[in-house]
């Protein structure tokens, strides 16, 4: 795993090559947008529960065969397991979204998910849709203008979806 400035380095260095302008231009803008990056962790860790519990709340409404008795998420012991996975998922993206690479996530929590799924007989597609519940969600406490540094968040709501894009598709 590397933070976004050991990344850049080392793939300079592999290419034995300086850092170039345009690299240096993305770790400064980087650096600049930092408040806001701690803004939008802080709100999501601080928002986890609450997160994680409407989305499986959705889900269970969307798919009721989920909670059914038979079902994958049925019985308390299993209901535990899927909201603590999907709290897992959550808190590598809050760490994909505070260092700027997403590596981490794959690394860490994504990189054999879906063969675990489908050994356990997990719905993969179940798990996406409640991956992309906890997007919406984070996205909108994230997107909050109260009480946060000021300025467009945009382009860091965008990556912010992206990790969570990037997370449904690997248990999908």
């Amino acid at each position: 795993m590397f933070d976004a400035f050991t990344k850049v380095v080392s793939q300079a260095d592999s290419r034995g090559q300086y850092v170039s302008d345009s690299e240096l231009d993305a770790l400064r803008n980087m650096v600049a947008e930092g408040n806001k990056r701690m803004d939008t962790v802080n709100r999501i860790t601080s928002n986890a529960s609450t997160i994680v519990a409407d989305a499986a709340r959705s889900l269970f409404a969307e798919q009721p065969q989920l909670i059914a008795p038979g079902g994958n998420a049925y019985t308390n012991r299993r209901m535990a397991a899927c909201l603590r996975d999907m709290e897992i998922i959550l808190r590598y993206v809050t760490y994909a979204i505070f260092t700027g690479d997403g590596s981490v996530l794959d690394d860490r929590c994504l990189n054999g998910l879906r063969e675990t799924y489908v050994a356990l007989g997990v719905p993969g597609n179940s798990v996406a849709a409640g991956v992309q519940k906890m997007k919406e969600s984070a996205i909108s406490i994230a997107n909050d203008r109260s009480n946060v540094t000021q300025g467009d968040c945009s382009s860091l709501m965008s990556e912010l979806g992206s990790y969570f894009d990037r997370a449904a598709s690997a248990v999908g």
